[in-house]
């Protein structure tokens, strides 16, 4: 029997208990991939990361949710790089920063390390900006599958597909109440999702409960086992340029930074910050990231 290390953290949270959360094993090398997939069902979060190698500047890593490989995890991401940099894994250079480069089975991303002002990590993930697309038909049915009705929507936002690492469909609501009046069909969204293709239902409104925000997020995935992400980066980067794409952010400046939140109807409030790096109006830089806290670590037996 083998022991490998491990440790559980909650992204987008600087406290236990908010945020997303991913699993870490360390030195996993020598698991294979059928044993990986046992292992990210047994601890049942919505990804771990698996550690291969580190090297000067590199992570080999694969992301694994509780039914698939997922080709890039925004949380998981926040949630590595935070417990490599606390177990000495991964050291800041003497600006206290530093850059490394994940890399995927079928990708890599560029990765921002930093320490704030409070001594926390701080891990922000570039994303290339997705591609948008028109919605799929039938959202007549998604919204019924939402327990929704059409007057829920903005009526001065389209629904949109972005296509990036993930596929989102995403769902602009006229505010915090048809939010919180959602009332999903999981196992019927898994049919409606894999039947168009899409892997996350992105439903957000402008309206917000902290003032600091721009967004409000609801994050669907039971297409790739979570029924609701606390906490979604790969989401946030393409709400992010879903922004820009209608007019609703500044494009006349150089850098915009906002700040969405999401969990809050799931008990696990997020606060997720997005960096969006503009040239002449058109996103040249996206990156998505935060904080993450660790809740517990142990050991893997195999």
């Amino acid at each position: 029997m083998t022991a490998f290390p491990f440790a559980l953290y909650d992204a987008f949270s600087d406290r236990v208990f908010g945020g997303s959360q991913a699993a870490v094993i360390t030195a996993a090398g020598p698991i294979d991939r059928a044993q990986r997939q046992n292992i990210a069902r047994e601890i049942g979060m919505p990804a771990t990361a698996f550690v291969d190698e580190i090297g000067d500047g590199w992570i080999v890593v694969q992301f694994i949710s509780t039914v698939m490989e997922l080709p890039m995890c925004g949380h998981g991401t926040i949630c590595l790089c935070t417990h490599l940099l606390e177990s000495g894994l991964l050291k800041l250079d003497e600006m206290g920063s530093r850059g490394v480069e994940l890399r995927l089975p079928s990708t890599s991303a560029r990765v921002e390390l930093s320490r704030r002002d409070d001594s926390r990590f701080r891990v922000m993930l570039d994303i290339a900006p997705p591609l948008f697309e028109p919605p799929p038909p039938h959202i007549g049915t998604l919204l019924t599958l939402l327990g929704l009705d059409a007057g829920a929507l903005d009526a001065e936002l389209p629904l949109e597909t972005a296509r990036g690492d993930f596929i989102h469909l995403v769902v602009p609501l006229s505010g915090l109440a048809p939010m919180r009046a959602i009332n999903p069909d999981f196992n019927k969204m898994v049919e409606f999702c894999n039947a168009n293709g899409i892997e996350t239902i992105a439903v957000f409104c402008r309206e917000v409960e902290n003032s600091e925000n721009m967004i409000h997020l609801r994050d669907f995935c039971p297409a790739v086992g979570v029924s609701e992400s606390a906490a979604a980066g790969t989401t946030n980067a393409a709400l992010s340029s879903y922004l820009v794409r209608h007019g609703l952010l500044p494009t006349q400046q150089d850098r915009i930074e906002l700040n969405a939140e999401q969990g809050l109807e799931l008990g696990r409030p997020s606060s997720i910050q997005s960096i969006v790096t503009l040239d002449n109006g058109a996103i040249s830089r996206l990156q998505v990231g935060g904080v993450a806290t660790k809740v517990f670590d142990g050991q893997v037996y195999l």
